[in-house]
């Protein structure tokens, strides 16, 4: 894309200048060496002709300065062609000056060698030929007598025959000859003293005639150079400029270059023409000498002159490509500066958010330092690029009308930045003092809080202890002047400009705790004041009963008051429990006084909890942020694309993985909804478990971690994230921040467990459990997935096989009936390591491969072996012998693996969600055939008969008689009893029968009931008031919370703990056995999972197999107890 250039009137006089002078140059050229006007003949064209010399020009003049050409004695002259001939004559009579040409040319023509006949055959020839005007023509004839006497006879008869209109003299001798011609002007053969050597002569020519032309060339080159600059329209961009100054200049030096050649090659043949003067001074150059001499040098100064006005138009011409450069690389580098400006611009116009604490607020200043440091290039660039424009103002630039609206925009854009930057800075200097007050005052309160919890009742029965209170409680109000916040209105007039919804309704909050805090101060001096004026003997403190931290989730009437939750709005009323506390009346100081301390104490230790979850949550998002800004977003930055190596381009998503999704979530919604949270600690549980959802996306994050803990060690050495570091002043390198999200989610789980333990008689407490409860869910899964995707070798697609539910290596043996038997021995007793992945349709077995490396480098991967179809699947819970083994067999014990645990624990926990699988899958088929049969029923013509279509407690019924047939030897559909947390109305579990003489291995118990429903237990008589209590099922039961206040004080379970039904007691409690600190004690029933029942014998869930008495389900097997009437089995199903 080019412009039309504008040219100014000096560039145009410049170039006309040029060029005249490269017009005249040629002139010159054409006109000092050749006058003819046809096309001239050159030296080099007739070198071979010349060099004959059957006619030479010595450069010898006649009196009157006639051009003297000479016709020497040539034997063969007769024989020279025609056009030979003409060609030398008319060079020769071309090289005279055109005056010297125009007065005539004498000719000496010696012939004193020849005869008669061939004189006068030249004559006749050359006076037929001669092209130039003649003046004279001087023969010396034939020296011989007879033909001398022959030539003056003949010459006289037949001078008629001699057409030429000037005279012909013969001439006897050279001394008659020089009576004509000077005898200087005639060379050394003709008798006289000119110096010619025609070799000479004709290698002079040749030079002289090359130099001409040469000059003549670079004249048109030179022309031809200039209207093309003159010209030349010029580029809209740089490189375009760049390209044609560059081109211009390379032609510029080749024009002076031959212009150079040029003259030195002049300088040449003038030396070589006035050599001979300057070798002897008294030398005198004839006139053709002189006249080549005066050729030469007028030409030289021709050159010379040319080249003067070349380079005076060249440095116009260069100026202009030079200022358009400039221009250009102007225009250039103003949109790069605007572009970058337009982008500090609005990262500035971002920093909208004033902060909720002092260190949220340092945090955007610390931010606003660093983004202002960074842009500080930016604006620099700017202000120096106005400069520049500036200067090319001052300098008179061609394009003033573009430059001068450029730079006042760039000083408008840097103005503005500058102010608005200033703006900001003032809005969160004056944010951070506003939060520094609000916080002073917290501060404040929750030391008064403090101060009112430590204070002991028992001291302040006395009359000194109460007295003593009262100084502590005067000494710390007198600290609130300068504290505690005294006007509202003045805060928010002083503040005005800063505040948005969120600060206004954080400011009602602190002064609503100020003054709450105050109320309470108020109520405590009243009551410590009616003690201190009491002189009776001072009242014995009395201790709490243990049974008030049981019964009661709340400990006075205005606790209980004030912990109220909406649960259709999920919105929570603001709760003051201090204040209800403190409304308590003086009837409830001597024996609830230290329940009332006790209750303090765990609000300020729930508070403080409270204030660590916040404090690091803001901390955990602005490190977020940080990381975001600082790293992730410069990696788009232009600026900082030079400082990315190529292979670390387009790879951000690897890098940071869903971090940026992360970040979203906990500033925009869980930091918000903890902060709701605030004054009610001990309901936190709840705000978990409405986000619990969300909290997903921390699984998708760490299984890319590999991934991005690999990229990260390949270029951790960037120039790139070292400059981002130094510009972040961190101390610590970015993979540290990379691991802040897995870190974090670590860390919700003790935060819940402290706010548990300070939160077991509230009313929150079941949602801090329930939310404890789905973190370490969330973490099991994140757990779990990091395995599953280090799986290799598996064809298939794992989604397909369900959710993952247990993951753990094992020693595995191998017993299957189609293996050769020295194989089978040698299975039993050299296990395998493997690796198990049980998932709701497939278990897989894979071998654990440990990877060389460091961090997630180091991560192991899993081989895939062999996988068991679920549908298909039996599993044996004992086996004797290791309490931590067991099987499962596939295809009725087709193939059997026995199962090695690590510990009896992780044992219990396998086959409990092997079982639930089973289960499941048995109750899906059930369902699924009684779906049929009735299908089948409603098909029939006439109502269908009970063995046909058995009702439910038909078919519970027939099983009894089976069960009762086969002595509970071949009992299938068993269906393990689980208890209920919260068991509904009308539904309970049947107890199940024992034997005294059961095996010591399985402790005597055994199970042989299936579950009943509401309409079970009613049609068998077993509802009523039973139905809401847990019924005794022996067996091993998971504790499901923390139980610590039992009976017995050293008797403590703890969530997950095992424990072995002993006996029932009553009030719901059972007498269990701790299996993991040995000891026993009473707990209630409703705080227990059935994890495992006992059997006579090693209990299974499968098929029976060869008649064993052992209790026994396989989905695999057919359901023929409640499938019959239909003859569908679960594989059937499944297929």
């Amino acid at each position: 894309m080019m412009n039309q250039r504008t040219i100014s009137v000096a560039e145009m006089k410049s170039y006309y200048f040029f060029s005249e002078w490269c017009s005249l140059l040629d002139f010159v050229a054409k006109d000092e060496i050749m006058h003819q006007d046809i096309i001239p003949l050159y030296a080099a064209d007739i070198h071979d002709q010349l060099k004959k010399q059957f006619a030479y020009l010595s450069g010898g003049r006649g009196g009157d300065g006639c051009p003297v050409i000479t016709f020497p004695d040539y034997p063969a002259f007769s024989e020279i062609p025609e056009k030979e001939f003409q060609n030398v004559l008319t060079y020769l009579t071309s090289i005279p000056s055109l005056r010297d040409a125009g007065i005539g040319f004498i000719l000496v023509i010696d012939r004193r060698q020849d005869k008669w006949t061939s004189v006068k055959a030249s004559i006749l020839r050359i006076a037929a030929s001669f092209p130039g005007n003649l003046q004279l023509v001087l023969v010396l004839r034939p020296t011989g007598l007879f033909h001398r006497a022959l030539s003056d006879i003949a010459f006289k008869f037949n001078k008629d025959e001699f057409k030429m209109k000037v005279p012909i003299i013969m001439l006897g001798s050279v001394s008659e000859l020089q009576g004509y011609i000077d005898k200087t002007q005639l060379t050394e053969d003709l008798g006289g003293t000119l110096d010619y050597c025609h070799n000479r002569w004709l290698s002079r020519r040749t030079a002289i005639e090359g130099f001409a032309q040469k000059v003549k060339q670079t004249a048109q080159i030179l022309q031809s150079f200039g209207t093309e600059l003159a010209e030349t329209e010029l580029p809209n961009d740089v490189q375009s400029t760049s390209s044609l100054l560059a081109v211009h200049t390379e032609k510029k030096d080749k024009m002076k270059e031959d212009i150079r050649l040029a003259v030195e090659q002049g300088d040449d043949i003038l030396g070589s023409i006035t050599k001979p003067v300057t070798e002897n001074p008294e030398y005198k150059l004839n006139q053709d000498q002189l006249d080549n001499q005066t050729t030469v040098e007028r030409l030289l100064a021709q050159l010379h002159e040319t080249e003067s006005a070349f380079d005076e138009f060249w440095i116009k011409h260069q100026q202009k490509l030079e200022q358009c450069l400039h221009l250009r690389n102007f225009e250039q580098n103003f949109r790069e500066v605007k572009a970058a400006l337009d982008i500090v611009s609005e990262r500035l116009s971002a920093f909208t958010d004033v902060g909720n604490s002092c260190s949220h607020v340092e945090h955007i200043l610390k931010d606003l330092v660093n983004f202002e440091e960074k842009s500080r290039e930016t604006v620099a660039k700017a202000r120096m690029l106005a400069s520049e424009g500036d200067a090319f103002i001052q300098s008179n630039h061609y394009a003033v009308d573009s430059i001068i609206p450029k730079c006042s925009e760039l000083h408008h854009l840097c103005d503005a930045f500058t102010t608005e930057m200033e703006r900001k800075r003032n809005v969160l200097n004056k944010s951070l003092e506003l939060h520094g007050l609000l916080e002073k005052s917290m501060k404040w309160c929750d030391e008064g809080i403090y101060l009112l919890a430590s204070q002991p009742v028992d001291k302040c029965q006395s009359q000194d202890g109460a007295e003593s209170a009262l100084q502590e409680i005067e000494k710390f109000l007198d600290t609130g002047a300068g504290n505690k916040i005294k006007e509202l209105k003045k805060v928010y007039r002083e503040y005005a400009h800063i505040l948005n919804e969120d600060l206004k309704e954080h400011i009602q909050k602190v002064f609503q705790k100020q003054e709450s805090m105050e109320e309470m101060f108020q109520k405590r001096q009243i009551s410590l004041k009616k003690l201190a004026a009491k002189q009776t003997r001072p009242v014995q403190p009395v201790a709490p009963r243990p049974e008030a931290f049981v019964k009661s989730p709340c400990t006075s009437p205005g606790l209980q008051r004030d912990c109220v939750s909406n649960t259709e709005s999920g919105v929570l009323r603001k709760v003051n429990y201090r204040r209800g506390k403190s409304e308590m009346s003086e009837l409830h100081q001597s024996r609830g006084g230290s329940t009332m301390d006790d209750e303090e104490n765990l609000a300020v230790l729930r508070q403080h909890v409270m204030n660590e979850l916040i404090e690091t949550e803001r901390a955990y998002v602005e490190e977020l942020l940080c990381v975001l800004e600082g790293y992730a977003a410069e990696m788009d930055n232009p600026l900082m694309a030079h400082l990315i190596s190529p292979e670390l381009q387009n790879k951000k998503d690897i890098l940071f993985g869903n971090m940026e999704e992360i970040y979203h979530f906990h500033n925009r919604i869980f930091l918000r909804e903890l902060e709701n949270y605030v004054e009610y600690p001990e309901l936190v549980g709840r705000c978990f478990l409405d986000q619990m959802e969300d909290f997903q996306i921390y699984e998708k994050y760490c299984q890319n971690k590999p991934r991005s803990e690999s990229l990260w060690r390949q270029f951790s050495d960037s120039v790139f994230f070292q400059e981002c570091q130094r510009k972040l002043d961190h101390k610590l390198s970015l993979d540290s921040y990379l691991l802040k999200p897995v870190q974090r989610i670590t860390k919700y789980q003790l935060l819940l467990k402290e706010m548990l333990k300070y939160s077991k008689n509230c009313e929150g407490a079941e949602d801090l459990q329930e939310a404890l409860n789905s973190i370490l869910g969330i973490l099991k899964a994140v757990n779990d997935s990091m395995h599953q995707i280090a799986i290799t070798g598996y064809d298939g697609n794992l989604n397909e096989l369900g959710k993952l539910l247990m993951q753990g290596s094992f020693n595995v043996w191998t017993d299957h009936k189609k293996g050769h038997s020295k194989v089978k021995d040698l299975a039993r007793f050299k296990p395998m390591q493997r690796h198990l992945f049980l998932h709701e349709k497939a278990v897989l077995f894979c071998k654990k491969r440990e990877e060389n490396g460091e961090g997630y480098e180091k991560a192991p991967s899993y081989s895939y072996k062999h996988s068991l179809n679920m549908a298909a699947v039996g599993i044996t819970e004992n086996v004797k012998g290791d309490a931590k083994k067991f099987e499962i067999w596939y295809n009725a014990r087709e193939e059997v693996y026995i199962i090695q645990a690590p510990t009896p624990e992780v044992k219990a926990t396998w086959v409990n969600e092997i079982r639930k699988v089973l289960t499941s899958q048995l109750q899906a088929c059930r369902e699924a055939s009684q779906h049929r049969t009735l299908e089948h029923t409603q098909s029939l013509p006439l109502p269908a008969s009970s063995c046909t279509s058995p009702s439910r407690n038909n078919i519970r019924n027939m099983k009894k008689m089976d069960e009762r047939k086969a002595d509970l030897t071949g009992l299938e559909g068993y269906v393990t009893t689980v208890a209920s947390k919260y068991p509904e109305k009308g539904k309970g579990w049947a107890k199940t029968s024992h034997s005294l003489d059961a095996s010591e291995e399985n402790d005597g118990w055994s199970s042989a009931e299936e579950p009943l429903n509401s309409s079970d237990a009613e049609e068998e008589g077993g509802g009523g008031g039973g139905g809401s209590e847990m019924k005794l099922t022996p067996g091993k039961y998971t504790v499901v919370t923390d139980y610590e206040k039992g009976v017995s004080e050293e008797f403590a379970v703890k969530g997950g703990d095992l424990v072995q039904l002993i006996r029932e007691g009553e009030d719901g409690l059972w007498y269990v056995k701790n299996l993991t600190t040995g000891r026993e004690g009473w707990i209630p029933a409703n705080n227990l999972l059935m994890l495992i029942g006992n059997s006579k014998s090693a209990q299974s869930l499968s098929s029976s197999e060869s008649g064993t008495a052992s209790s026994t389900l396989s989905t695999s097997s057919s359901c023929s107890d409640s499938c019959n009437a239909s003859s569908t089995s679960f594989s059937d199903i499944k297929g």
